[in-house]
């Protein structure tokens, strides 16, 4: 079989789902289920940690015991049968336990995706870059038809469109899977992995996870307030998902040349990188509060979220044990990709409303100590 297609077609159908959630879901729970602003915004926001304590245990935990075709076939059942429980639910209490629940179980999906391109980078030979930028046109994919459909059946068409995203990767498990995908870890293997305290072992990734952390982290302010901020530039709103689509482009270009354009480079050097395109991004924002200098700005994402990533990827695949990388996975998806942007939403959110400006400035707070723990330690850890 073709690994590479494979690969490809899952992260496609996966971010497909989450072009749905990640833009659109908080505007549902507030337009279909009659919920304020602020009461959905404390629902995704426990959702968010429900996810980081999921990722950071149950992933892991459930990895040691199943392998990746079966964990994906049973976490995607579960998001299917969980979101369906949003139909009967129409009081805060009911649906911030299915959020809470389906946060558990859904983003979940996207570990063992990850997960499995660390393993076939290792095995199989695989081209992650490539891959990974199907995912990114997914993502777009979803929001311009999202975009299109609720404006011809309103809001109702986001929740059945998640239906049908999950039904669709669900699907997908009937297809032929990568032999090295399809190993159940051994009782020996088990034990090797049996605690995260054995990743500690690997100096270098403790330096490389805080790294990515800080990387992810300072995306807070953009990821809830880039919107809101155009708004405040006076842009139009049918221009608005464009400018934010910018963003996702360069990170698909990014990934459709990573495996060749940085091949041979090392970790230490592409997080270099990463960490200071990400300084240049939120200093350009502060420093030029106007449509074009946002515009132009987005153009480092292509450094500031897919070099970040790739980085992260690129290092486990070559430095840890197969029956590692779901640690080491679990604690990305926990740490830098949800809880550090949660704990920064709030220092963003109360800097905005002193100054827009502020809250993408006070990004730096991530950035530079990034920078200076890579010059600090890259040489010593060569990493």
């Amino acid at each position: 079989m073709n690994k590479q297609r494979w690969l490809s077609q899952s992260f496609f159908t996966f971010f497909f789902t989450w072009g749905i959630f990640i833009p659109y879901w908080t505007g549902w729970l507030v337009d279909a289920k009659q919920l304020t602003v602020s009461q959905a915004s404390i629902i995704m926001g426990c959702g968010l940690l429900a996810r980081a304590v999921s990722n950071l245990f149950i992933f892991p935990s459930l990895s040691k015991y199943m392998h990746n075709k079966q964990l994906m076939t049973l976490l995607t059942t579960g998001a299917l049968i969980i979101v369906l429980l949003y139909i009967p639910s129409s009081t805060f209490a009911f649906l911030l336990i299915v959020t809470v629940l389906f946060s558990m179980v859904y983003p979940a999906i996207q570990s063992v995706i990850e997960s499995g391109a660390a393993i076939l980078v290792q095995q199989g030979h695989i081209h992650y870059g490539k891959s990974r930028s199907y995912g990114s046109l997914g993502f777009i994919v979803a929001v311009l038809i999202i975009s299109m459909l609720t404006g011809v059946f309103g809001d109702t068409i986001i929740f059945w469109s998640m239906v049908v995203g999950l039904i669709g990767i669900l699907l997908m498990q009937q297809l032929e899977t990568p032999q090295e995908l399809l190993v159940v870890p051994t009782k020996e293997q088990r034990a090797k992995s049996l605690s995260m305290k054995k990743l500690w072992a690997y100096k270098s990734l403790l330096i490389v996870l805080l790294v990515v952390i800080l990387l992810q982290g300072s995306h807070a302010s953009y990821y809830n307030y880039a919107y809101i901020y155009l708004g405040d530039l006076h842009v139009n709103p049918f221009y608005m998902g464009m400018i934010l689509n910018i963003a996702v482009i360069c990170e698909i270009l990014y990934f459709m040349k990573a495996d060749t354009l940085f091949k041979g480079w090392r970790s230490s050097s592409l997080l270099l990188l990463a960490a200071s395109g990400s300084s240049v991004r939120w200093l350009l924002i502060y420093l030029f509060p106007n449509v074009w200098v946002f515009i132009a700005s987005q153009t480092l994402h292509a450094l500031s979220f897919a070099l970040a990533h790739f980085a992260f990827i690129n290092y486990i695949s070559k430095n840890l044990p197969k029956e590692q990388i779901p640690n080491a996975q679990g604690l990305y998806s926990a740490l830098a990709m949800g809880l550090s942007t949660a704990i920064l939403t709030f220092l963003g959110g109360y800097l905005y409303e002193i100054t827009p400006g502020l809250a993408f400035l006070a990004m730096l707070i991530c950035t530079i100590p990034a920078i200076g723990l890579i010059l600090l330690t890259r040489t010593k850890y060569q990493y």
